[in-house]
């Protein structure tokens, strides 16, 4: 009997320990999973958001070039007639709309608008241009 004692002990201290490491295998692999989405996130939401408003207009790339651009004449953002502007300006751009551009102040957030505009800045600086 008591043999029978001390395999149950022995067993439930193992399953323990084996419960305990699980739990701190998830644990990490929770933590570091949620660190590089937050860090992807805060990295590409610019590049989401551009995807999901300009490129209909303005290309993956930025150019203008897609057949609504030519239509609309879409300016490229690559240009450095466009890389030129403040910050400030490029916002004004966005938000109000200017010539064929719709406003996106009813659609954007003013940070929204910022990361979208530090995206344009990155497609400025990775023009072949």
């Amino acid at each position: 009997m008591k043999v029978r004692l001390r395999k149950s002990d022995d067993s439930l201290a193992e399953r323990t320990r084996v419960s305990k490491s699980r739990a701190w295998v998830f644990l990490l692999v929770f933590v570091t999973g949620s660190s590089l989405i937050a860090q992807e996130g805060s990295k590409s939401s610019g590049a989401g958001i551009f995807k999901g408003k300009c490129v209909l207009c303005h290309g993956a790339d930025g150019s203008g070039k897609t057949p609504l651009g030519k239509q609309l004449q879409a300016a490229d953002l690559r240009s450095k007639e466009v890389q030129k502007l403040s910050n400030a300006e490029l916002h004004k751009v966005v938000h109000d709309g200017q010539a064929n551009m719709p406003p996106f102040a009813d659609q954007l957030s003013d940070d929204e608008i910022s990361e979208v505009i530090q995206y344009v800045r990155h497609l400025g600086k990775t023009s072949k241009k």
